[in-house]
């Protein structure tokens, strides 16, 4: 088995730091910030949530491009 080459090696190791940032999102946000009250607060859950949305659908576009699809090219 091979690893990925060229083009599909940045999408690769793209892939593996956007999962790792989006992990790391996941566990800054472990404790439930509804039991504390605001002032207590580290971070904005909301900030939170949109950023793991935002890696999200950076994902999503990294596997589209891995799989071959580029919706933009003519």
């Amino acid at each position: 088995m091979s690893g990925p080459t060229g083009e599909n090696t940045f999408l690769h190791e793209l892939k593996t730091v956007v999962a790792v940032a989006l992990t790391m999102a996941e566990l800054s946000h472990s404790q439930n910030a509804g039991d504390l009250p605001v002032t207590k607060w580290l971070h904005d859950p909301t900030d939170i949530e949109r950023e793991r949305v935002e890696l999200r659908g950076i994902l999503a576009a990294i596997t589209e491009l891995e799989n071959g699809s580029f919706p933009f090219r003519t």
